[in-house]
């Protein structure tokens, strides 16, 4: 437990800090998701709307420091491939 008045305020903001970092991972899970459920479903139209909206998700995360950069790159990477290669199998 924490002894001081400065401990027991970091432990707060901590608590606080991890709500708001947990909502954001959440939001970018879910936005990642939405843009395979597209993809698997063939809909390269619709995965390219997803995927926009997905990437500026994907950008805000990662300038605020919830992920690397490096990850946010791979994650886009990965599912603009995957739907480019929606368009070279039709």
């Amino acid at each position: 437990m924490a002894n001081s008045a400065q401990a027991r305020k970091r432990a707060r903001q901590a608590v606080a800090r991890n709500k708001h970092n947990s909502s954001l991972r959440s939001m970018l899970r879910t936005s990642i998701k939405r843009v395979r459920q597209a993809v698997e479903a063939g809909d390269q139209a619709a995965a390219n709307e997803v995927f926009r909206k997905t990437s500026s998700v994907i950008d805000r995360v990662a300038d605020k420091n919830i992920i690397h950069k490096n990850k946010a790159a791979r994650h886009k990477s990965r599912l603009a491939a995957a739907i480019k290669s929606l368009g070279a199998s039709a």
